[in-house]
């Protein structure tokens, strides 16, 4: 196997692990990515880390690279993929991939992406360019968001009033372009696992929603979080928090959460990281 020699420190070439959290997910939809995933000679293990009240999605675990994690109960996103991290850590797996199952994508990515974060040390965590299912481009690398940015996304008047500040907000003018951005989707996150050991895993005080912002902007303050559009996937987005009041309150909670934590109006780090991101792309 080509360009593989500097995972000979590792017992064999296998040097991803992923997580997938499910919810009463669609068992066929899941079968037709594990299908895909498995077939992977880089993938070691295929974590499923079952939220669900029951296992019923237990069956899907047929082959030796899936683990089936069943918690008998909904303990939410960001603490349903540390336990796999966990895991990595360890295994001492290199890379670590937490991703959605509605996801679809050639497994010939996965490699492009071990190549580029091979090549960057300093890199430690990277996502590639996310499509819709009709091929258009999915808006989700972004600036670190004041409290009115997330108002200006959750309020579609606002959104087209402030378009020139949400266009910035969510640099969608570069989604052709190579950045280093503060805030990488959990729908598709690729980290190095030797970065995660320094910077932490999910906050799981996050249930759902957000907790994708705050890791990144933890990884972003050591390592680069790239945006790295040479490649693509397609994810099936649903917007649930669009569509569904409960899930709006938990976003709401989990905003409410971030800004305690990193400060609503005075974030001094905010303005010098995405100063320097604008910068970057200027």
């Amino acid at each position: 196997m080509d360009n593989l020699k500097a995972y000979s420190k590792y017992p064999n070439s296998s040097t991803i692990n992923i997580s997938i959290v499910l919810y009463k997910n669609n068992a066929d939809e899941l079968c037709f990515l594990l299908k895909n995933l498995i077939q992977s000679e880089l993938i070691k293990t295929i974590f499923l880390i079952d939220n669900s009240p029951t296992d019923f999605l237990k069956n899907l675990s047929t082959d030796s690279k899936i683990e089936y994690i069943f918690n008998n109960s909904n303990i939410g996103f960001g603490a349903g993929h540390n336990l796999a991290i966990k895991k990595s850590i360890y295994d001492k797996v290199k890379y670590h991939l937490v991703m959605n199952s509605d996801i679809n994508f050639e497994k010939s990515i996965l490699k492009t992406m071990v190549q580029k974060l091979e090549k960057s040390p300093d890199v430690g965590m990277i996502m590639p360019k996310i499509l819709n299912l009709d091929g258009s481009v999915q808006i989700l690398p972004k600036l670190l968001p004041s409290p009115f940015d997330l108002l200006i996304r959750v309020i579609m008047p606002l959104r087209h009033i402030f378009n020139l500040r949400n266009k910035q907000y969510t640099l969608s003018d570069f989604l052709e372009s190579e950045i280093n951005v503060p805030i990488i989707s959990g729908c598709f996150s690729f980290f190095r696992v030797e970065a995660l050991k320094e910077i932490g895993l999910y906050d799981e005080r996050f249930f759902m929603y957000i907790e994708d912002f705050d890791i990144s902007r933890r990884m972003h303050a050591k390592y680069k979080t790239i945006y790295y559009p040479k490649v693509s996937i397609v994810h099936a987005y649903e917007r649930g928090a669009t569509k569904s009041f409960r899930l709006f309150k938990t976003f709401i909670k989990s905003a409410i959460l971030y800004f305690n934590k990193y400060g609503w109006f005075f974030d001094k780090e905010r303005r010098l990281i995405n100063r320097a991101v604008l910068n970057q792309i200027k």
